[in-house]
């Protein structure tokens, strides 16, 4: 059945343009009004918002609303009530108030809060954000108005991700301003940083799926051998979408769309099973939402064909895992992009100056900025030469690295690398007109012709973070450079020499060449660039003087809630770690270990029964014997050395002594058990081992 995408795009969004018909005239303006200018909405004016907004609802179906938000668990929250008020001589009143629109309660202690809230201290409100359209979502639940909304403690600490991101997006829209009046710029009124979020993920059959605990438990596989093939051929990339996940992708597609959320791109990635979703940009916050709407409607519609979406960064070992290119620019309202160079970048000053005051951001910040991309599913990817490494650099591409090296060596005249035209050789195909700069796959910051890709965010994590941290470096760079040249009195002079001495200070994070080699860790160390390999040594970062002047300084964390969600961090690394340790241990003594022992005593028996007859006692079958009893003895010890451990960790108090412990101890003797029993699988017989093997979850999809 074809699908009519102008119908059915945004069907499901109480969009602008159906509140315009559905609201009066006035309401609508001042709806408008304060979502362009800030401020609140009279009581009056949410009342008839509530009431439009429940009635659409309830055409399309709905019989609850929901205040949708993202609290600090990187997930989303919502608690559905019935639009149902006190029923009068047993008739039903349905019924959306202004105040039930407008805020919500929830029990703030049972959240993560990082000690901002105490269990006996619950109260946490939610508020909407109306920057944010209302929308219907479709699950087993019935069809449920959703609004999204910010979450704050009862004392206003930020309780969740959306909070700072609106406060970084209200910084970098000031700043900006700021840098534009200078430029003589008078007619625009707001800049917004956009994004586009490509999200990776990995498809199961649910069957098999259900079988192993590990992906139940923990989204990944804690023990597997490698399947003879991978993704050694290449043959997997952009080929051809099986019959199964295409119907998945179709159905996906739909219900984004019915969303509001223009996804564009799907094809197979790398690894085997592994697929790719983009959209295309829009308004930060607004993408948030949406990502975080496509991750929970991915995990929906694959159980409607019987399969499960992996989120999980690194399902599978030896193969490629999945991530999230975070596309990040900066527009105004009236249509220009901050970071589009035009057709001539080295005479282009504003362009010049918003690089500028970007590299120098990164260069400082980039501990930050590795921090904003750190989880622990992210620790199996980064720098394992299919993600970009730990390390924070910027790729800006030929054209540019060779402006910039021209700025810093004053340059008479700043020429252009002109990028030319490509021949094919053959007659029948066009000659194409080359882009300006190759792309690079091993950056974590690249420059892409109009915007910064950061491809460090995992797959499984919520773009905010990121983008709340992008948004506010950028914001201070703006700021200092706005101090200078707003006092300047040759203004072109004061900017090319402003533009000059950052390029010339922070030109060490720049790097054009190969991420993944050994050769830029050593070069890396030599320029001074900071190198946090895990999760458990990028989280101090957030507690540093210098990040708490910056967040502090624009408003979008204060002092207690940057040392919350480094509590949160640590002791969100820790818990994952605990069940990831908690499922080897349930997996290696209950399932893999007694499968070991009943093959050795299988081969024992035979072995017995041959003895018998010498001379058909088979050498093979006693050195497999023995094999199988050093890995069931070797896994055995490992399995004894991590539940040792585990009791050890879970008696400490102190969180970031906590995840080192897990980072430095654990994961090693995690690492020590699986090696035997991945082994032990390519020696036992097939139809005794207890779960699937990679081949079986990755081929047969």
């Amino acid at each position: 059945m074809s699908v009519n995408i102008p119908e059915i795009f945004g069907s499901n969004v109480f969009s602008m343009s159906v509140m315009q018909q559905r609201l009066p005239s006035h309401a609508y303006a001042e709806v408008v009004d304060v979502m362009e200018h800030g401020g609140n909405i009279s009581m009056a004016t949410a009342d008839i918002v509530a009431s439009a907004m429940m009635n659409w609802a309830i055409e399309k179906g709905a019989t609850h609303y929901t205040h949708w938000f993202q609290p600090l668990t990187g997930a989303t929250a919502e608690k559905h009530d019935a639009f149902i008020s006190r029923p009068e001589d047993f008739h039903t009143l349905l019924r959306l108030t202004g105040k039930q629109l407008i805020m919500g309660e929830s029990d703030a202690s049972s959240f993560p809060s990082g000690g901002l809230r105490s269990t006996h201290y619950a109260r946490g409100y939610t508020a909407w954000d109306m920057t944010s359209p209302v929308f219907v979502k479709e699950d087993s639940c019935g069809t449920i108005l959703c609004i999204p909304t910010i979450f704050v403690s009862y004392h206003g600490e930020a309780l969740d991700k959306k909070t700072p991101l609106l406060r970084s997006m209200e910084a970098i829209n000031a700043q900006a301003l700021r840098i534009l009046r200078l430029f003589g710029n008078n007619q625009t009124k707001r800049v917004f940083p956009y994004v586009g979020a490509e999200q990776e993920y990995f498809l199961v059959d649910r069957e098999k799926y259900l079988k192993r605990r590990d992906l139940i438990y923990t989204g990944r596989t804690l023990f597997g051998s490698p399947a003879p093939k991978g993704q050694e051929l290449d043959d997997q990339y952009f080929g051809v979408i099986r019959y199964r996940v295409g119907k998945f992708m179709a159905d996906l597609n739909e219900e984004l769309w019915k969303l509001g959320i223009p996804a564009t791109t799907q094809h197979n990635e790398a690894a085997p099973a592994q697929h790719e979703l983009a959209p295309i940009f829009t308004m930060c916050n607004l993408s948030v939402d949406q990502n975080q709407l496509t991750m929970e409607t991915m995990k929906r519609v694959a159980t409607r064909h019987g399969l499960v979406c992996l989120l999980h960064e690194k399902p599978y070992a030896g193969v490629n895992g999945s991530g999230k290119h975070n596309n990040w620019s900066l527009g105004t309202d009236t249509g220009e992009n901050l970071l589009d160079p035009g057709d001539t970048p080295n005479e282009n000053l504003q362009f010049l100056l918003v690089l500028s005051c970007i590299i120098k951001a990164v260069d400082i910040h980039a501990d930050l900025l590795r921090c904003s991309a750190a989880n622990p599913g992210n620790e199996h990817r980064l720098g394992a030469q299919e993600a970009p490494p730990a390390i924070i650099s910027i790729f800006l591409g030929d054209q540019l690295d060779n402006v910039v090296s021209q700025i810093i060596s004053n340059a008479d005249s700043i020429r252009l690398l002109t990028s030319g035209k490509l021949d094919s050789g053959v007659s029948t195909v066009p000659v194409i007109n080359k882009d300006g700069t190759d792309r690079n796959r091993t950056s974590p910051l690249a420059f892409t012709g109009n915007k910064f890709e950061f491809r460090m965010v995992g797959s499984s994590d919520s773009i905010a973070d990121s983008n709340t941290t992008l948004n506010s470096i950028v914001a201070e760079a703006f700021c200092q450079a706005a101090d200078v040249l707003e006092h300047a009195e040759d203004f072109d002079s004061a900017c090319y020499e402003l533009i000059h001495d950052m390029l010339r200070d922070h030109q060490r994070v720049i790097f054009n060449g190969n991420g993944y080699s050994q050769e830029w860790v050593e070069e890396a160390a030599r320029r001074g660039l900071p190198n946090l390999p895990s999760m458990v040594d990028a989280i101090p970062a957030l507690t540093t003087d210098k990040a708490v002047e910056l967040f502090t300084r624009f408003g979008v964390y204060t002092r207690s809630e940057l040392e919350s969600r480094a509590e949160i961090m640590f002791e969100t690394y820790s818990k994952v770690l605990r069940i990831e340790a908690r499922t080897m241990i349930h997996m290696a003594g209950k399932h893999y270990i007694p499968t070991g022992l009943r093959y050795v005593t299988q081969l024992s028996q035979s072995l017995a029964a041959m003895a018998v007859c010498p001379e058909a006692c088979s050498d093979v079958q006693r050195t497999l014997l023995i094999r199988c009893s050093s890995l069931i003895s070797e896994a055995n010890q490992a399995l004894e050395q991590l539940k040792a451990l585990i009791v050890q960790v879970d008696a400490m108090d102190n969180m970031s002594q906590m995840a080192a412990t897990y980072h430095d101890y654990v994961a090693p003797t995690m690492a020590k058990l699986r090696r035997p029993i991945d082994e032990l699988e390519l020696l036992v017989d097939k139809s005794m081992w207890p779960v699937p093997t990679y081949g079986d979850l990755m081929f047969e999809v």
